[in-house]
């Protein structure tokens, strides 16, 4: 069985890496050089973590439910 997850990315100005985090999932993070690299690392790293959960802690992962800018003056 297979289930899709969100994840978040955001490219570090200092370093240009890629940086991908998936919320509601303690630990699932990771990092690379390329968009590509970070898709293959972060399906390992999710993989690694759901393992590690029982099954109602992997029923209670958040569901995506959208990303909003907000402008704020500054």
């Amino acid at each position: 069985m297979s289930k899709n997850y969100t994840a978040y990315i955001e490219r570090d100005i200092e370093s240009g890496m890629y940086i991908g985090s998936v919320p509601g999932i303690a630990g699932a993070h990771t990092f690379a050089e390329t968009i590509d690299e970070l898709q293959l690392k972060l399906k390992e790293v999710i993989s690694l973590c759901l393992e590690a959960m029982n099954n109602e802690e992997i029923d209670n992962i958040p569901v995506f439910a959208g990303i909003y800018q907000i402008e704020v003056a500054i």
